[in-house]
């Protein structure tokens, strides 16, 4: 148990250091973006803090392991440079015995990150696309008011508001029209004195509602024209399938689990093998931080970022193939994992003694 606690220790600071360093930079990045769109109206202040916070939280899947890497690399490597290593060899602390100790600790970094990737990120995507489409919606809102044509997106239809009331969401003063595409060149125009206009969740169908006024459909060729008055009317706006493309990091573990389409199996792995590659990444960080006394630094963190690149690029080219159909669910990225697991056991075993 001393030895799990020291090892630990040494871990834990450097590991608590790096990350927080890695959220703060993060948080920087993210901030920057989002305030620059509340500064030009396109949120409020407290979305965009919001909105910060769910993209942290989505990117700490990421994070985790990273730091927990580069902690286990510089706190064992210190150790080997300053000898601590040898003198716990000589005590009779063998290698495999580090690497438990250094197990434990990852099991609950694994543990913590495949929540996050399990639960939390899903979560925090489907907040976060909330928010934005409400904040879009509002900004769209305001923009459409402005009593100037606006084109409303991936739709035929022109629309054009006199003034809002933004508490209720109904535009005032309102004129909608629609040309349609074919031989007959027909045209749909409402006028009415307001309008409630849907907030673009994707997923939803998309539905507009007119109050008190008239209806007109023109066709320009045959003349046959239609007017009508209504006290309510109501449209289905066109729904694109591009707007649901969110569903798969929003979509819950369980649905994903019942899926058979490619890119929602590449999703679903994705997310329960994130522990194991904050679990395999930790172990493979304990071999590759044995160095020699006074021995330079640069190399082991040279040979160390190689692997980290490797192992997360073998597995975004993995996920890559599965939502692409090139490689199936089986093996998936758990092959991938395999041939770690394989160079795992290739690094932490021992040295054959060279026979003189």
């Amino acid at each position: 148990m001393i030895i799990d606690r020291y090892i630990s220790w040494e871990i834990l600071r450097p590991f608590c250091g790096g990350l927080g360093l890695l959220i703060l930079v993060f948080v920087g990045y993210s901030a920057a973006r989002q305030l620059n769109l509340a500064a030009e109206g396109q949120m409020e202040l407290q979305t965009a803090f919001a909105l910060v916070g769910l993209n942290t939280l989505i990117t700490l899947e990421v994070l985790l392991p990273s730091a927990l890497f580069f902690s286990i690399l510089a706190a064992l490597g210190r150790m080997h440079r300053d000898g601590e290593m040898y003198i716990l060899h000589a005590a009779g602390v063998s290698p495999l015995r580090i690497l438990e100790s250094v197990l434990k600790l990852s099991l609950v970094i694994a543990l913590i990150t495949g929540f996050i990737s399990i639960t939390g990120r899903p979560w925090a995507f489907r907040e976060s696309y909330r928010m934005e489409a409400e904040a879009a919606a509002k900004f769209d809102l305001r923009k459409m008011a402005s009593g100037r044509f606006v084109p409303l997106e991936s739709s035929d239809y022109t629309f054009i508001a006199d003034g809002l009331d933004l508490d209720r969401g109904l535009h005032k003063g309102v004129f909608l029209q629609r040309k349609h595409r074919g031989p007959r060149q027909r045209s749909e125009i409402i006028v009415a004195e307001s309008a409630a206009l849907p907030i673009l969740n994707p997923g939803q169908i998309l539905t507009a509602q007119f109050f008190n006024g008239y209806y007109y459909l023109l066709d320009n060729r045959a003349q046959l024209d239609i007017t009508m008055r209504f006290k309510e009317f109501t449209i289905k706006l066109p729904y694109e399938e591009a707007q649901a493309t969110y569903r798969r990091k929003a979509e819950t573990t369980g649905n994903l689990a019942a899926s058979q389409q490619p890119k929602e199996v590449a999703e679903f792995q994705w997310r329960l093998s994130t522990p194991l590659a904050t679990l395999l990444l930790a172990l493979m960080a304990v071999p590759l931080s044995r160095s020699r006394p006074r021995e330079s630094r640069f190399r082991i963190f040279l040979v160390a970022v190689t692997v980290y690149v490797g192992v997360f690029s073998a597995t975004a080219i993995a996920r890559t193939w599965i939502e692409q159909g090139k490689l199936g669910p089986v093996p998936g990225l758990w092959g991938v994992y395999l041939v770690l697991g394989l160079v795992l056991l290739g690094l932490v075993r021992p040295p054959r003694l060279r026979r003189p």
